[in-house]
């Protein structure tokens, strides 16, 4: 009995011991010596968090703010290209600010040596960071939060952040969605999918499978700040997060989170909502990942976005692990069907009918294809390469911690297609890029493509045209 109380007394010691260590979490965010795997464990209760999150809020979103002015002009400036629905111009121009005593002509002269050397490399081409990066996270456009909050009752919104982008840099709202049984043609009639209309929308335009497809889809699961537990970063108990609440209507509506597979957590980056447009004829899915079926995409993506990549927190949130036979399936089927918007000017080549193309955009179809090497990385007819590419972008800069983001040396991220890419602003997996002039700018000084003003507004024609 006496050595029984002895190794209970062991026992509780040691108890207590790991007990304090939990409750004392690494703060990985500054420091990149303390590399952690794991999400923190919360130890304060939800009232007192949610205090200070609020307490905090106009602080972080002012912050925010001054760092975007700092690196863009975000006036409004629209052209008269309209994004597919109609519903909102593409907005025109470069918006990366240039560094003191710098010129687009001089970068574009410059190795990456000497503009890092000389600290020339403009802010706005570093990563950008997630507004609130330590916490990560999604983070909804008020559109999409107002539309979900009156179809369903359900709230998008976080008390700690808000989304930052301004409107004008993001898709029209709500997007146009085009099945490839349907081609041209907008099968939402301009409305917001949501779980309450799906049915009533897609009856006699899709099969059974696909519309339960399409519901499973638009039904809300756990996610790391958008659920039941103490740990959330909204108001009330949340169900979570649908897949189409950031891939509205199978497109895009610029929600950002972490990606999930990079770690310490101030070396994760930002990346922006993909459209689901054309996926396909897509064979690696995923920023990093690589993933080699839609089928594994939309399984994986519960523990990776919504979780990041987490198995400890995901059980305690609620998980969800869709059944690879009777609901993944399904969920894969229906984003197959998705198609690019109508591209009336390109033939089945997916290049320009000369008949119905200006002669700047022939002149931009003539770089991209040639001396701007854009279709080495996004050959036609869809504009992508299947591939995973590495831009070495650190070359040009010395990293530094810029709002709790360590903007380190990302790695290889995979091609995107380039079909209906005026619908899809921001720019770049993480966003940092708002405009199409914006990335013409960043590849020029990238690739050293020497490009003038002139054959970059070209090429910038030619890419609305896709």
């Amino acid at each position: 009995m006496k050595k029984a109380f002895v190794l209970m007394g062991v026992i509780l010691l040691l108890l207590s011991s790991a007990t304090q260590q939990i409750a004392q979490p690494a703060d990985d965010t500054k420091s990149p010596t303390k590399p952690e795997t794991y999400m923190p464990v919360v130890v304060e209760d939800f009232e007192t968090m949610r205090a200070a999150d609020v307490s905090k809020k106009t602080a972080v979103m002012t912050e925010q703010l001054q760092l975007l002015e700092s690196r863009y002009d975000l006036s409004d400036s629209p052209s008269k290209i309209q994004m597919s629905a109609g519903r909102k111009p593409v907005q025109q121009g470069i918006r990366v600010k240039l560094p003191k005593n710098a010129t687009w002509a001089k970068l574009s002269s410059m190795s990456a040596q000497e503009i890092r050397d000389q600290e020339l490399f403009p802010a706005g081409f570093r990563p950008l960071p997630h507004v609130k990066h330590a916490t990560g996270g999604m983070v909804f456009p008020k559109a999409q939060i107002d539309q979900i909050k009156n179809a369903e009752h359900r709230d998008l919104s976080r008390f700690d952040t808000d989304f930052d982008i301004p409107d004008r840099f993001t898709p029209e709202y709500p997007p146009p969605m085009f099945l490839t049984t349907h081609p041209g043609m907008d099968v939402t009639d301009g409305q917001v999918l949501t779980i309450k209309n799906y049915f009533k929308l897609l009856k006699g335009k899709i099969t059974p499978v696909q519309m339960e497809g399409m519901r499973l889809l638009l039904t809300p699961f756990p996610q790391q700040q958008f659920n039941q537990t103490d740990d959330r970063k909204v108001e009330e108990p949340s169900l979570g997060v649908s897949c189409l609440d950031c891939h509205v209507n199978g497109h895009t509506n610029a929600t950002f989170h972490l990606n999930p597979d990079t770690r310490p957590q101030q070396n994760r980056f930002r990346i922006e909502t993909i459209s689901l447009r054309g996926v396909f004829n897509q064979q690696i899915h995923g920023s990093k990942r690589s993933l080699r079926s839609i089928e594994d995409f939309t399984e994986f993506e519960q523990r990776t976005a919504y979780f990041d990549g987490d198995h400890v927190t995901a059980a305690k949130k609620g998980v969800h692990l869709p059944n690879r036979s009777d609901q993944v399936a399904m969920m894969a089927q229906m984003q197959s069907m998705l198609d690019f918007p109508p591209a009336p000017k390109l033939d089945v080549y997916g290049k320009l009918i000369s008949s119905k193309a200006t002669a700047q955009e022939l002149k931009g179809q003539e770089l991209f294809f040639g001396k701007a090497k854009c279709s080495v990385c996004h050959p036609a007819p869809f504009y992508l390469d299947n591939l995973m590419h590495d831009l070495q972008v650190q070359r040009f800069y010395e990293p530094k911690i810029i709002s709790d983001h360590y903007d380190v040396a990302v790695g290889p991220i995979k091609t995107f297609t380039l079909r209906g890419i005026k619908d899809s602003p921001p720019y770049l997996h993480d966003g940092r890029l708002l405009t199409l002039d914006d990335t013409v700018a960043f590849f020029n000084i990238i690739l050293s493509l020497g490009l003038t003003d002139e054959e970059s507004k070209a090429i910038v024609a030619f890419m609305t045209c896709l």
